[in-house]
């Protein structure tokens, strides 16, 4: 494999890693919110993120032939930080929801630098599209539960 192709799938597989990271995140924020529908919005976040990483692992395998499944370390360290913030807040709704507006503001980052790549396949492209503008609708969203929470 080229260099610039294999730059390309390292953030694919980067963003694979942190979306599986989000899912298990956002898995635990249900278990620990309060609010019913703040349990009900981190599953679904949670279940959309396991979509997202399906329909990315497949388009990894069918365009490049490989991927590398392993788990982040940033991912780990994102989980473990929300672990030992409901440790302190005593699982506090808030605190959850400043981290999930965290996690969701830097996986619309890494979504849009693989964007900025001219040489992204079209299909790659269109999924990777597709799923930054629903973690940015959702990340919306998320920031308008938070003010409902003040």
């Amino acid at each position: 494999m080229e260099t610039k192709s294999k730059k390309l799938v390292d953030q694919l597989e980067e963003i694979l890693e942190k979306n599986r990271d989000a899912q298990k995140g956002y898995a635990k924020a249900a278990e620990n919110a309060e609010s019913h529908s703040l349990q009900s919005y981190f599953n679904r976040k949670s279940s959309e993120r396991k979509s997202f990483n399906d329909a990315l692992r497949a388009e990894l395998v069918a365009t490049y032939d490989e991927i590398d499944d392993d788990g982040s370390f940033t991912g780990t360290i994102h989980r473990t930080w929300m672990d030992i913030k409901n440790f302190f807040s005593g699982n506090s709704d808030e605190a959850m929801l400043e981290e999930a507006i965290r996690g969701d503001k830097a996986s619309v980052e890494e979504y849009e630098e693989v964007l900025k790549d001219t040489a992204l396949p079209m299909r790659v492209s269109t999924l990777i599209r597709d799923q930054n503008m629903k973690i940015r609708t959702d990340l919306n969203k998320i920031r308008s539960l938070e003010d409902l929470e003040d």
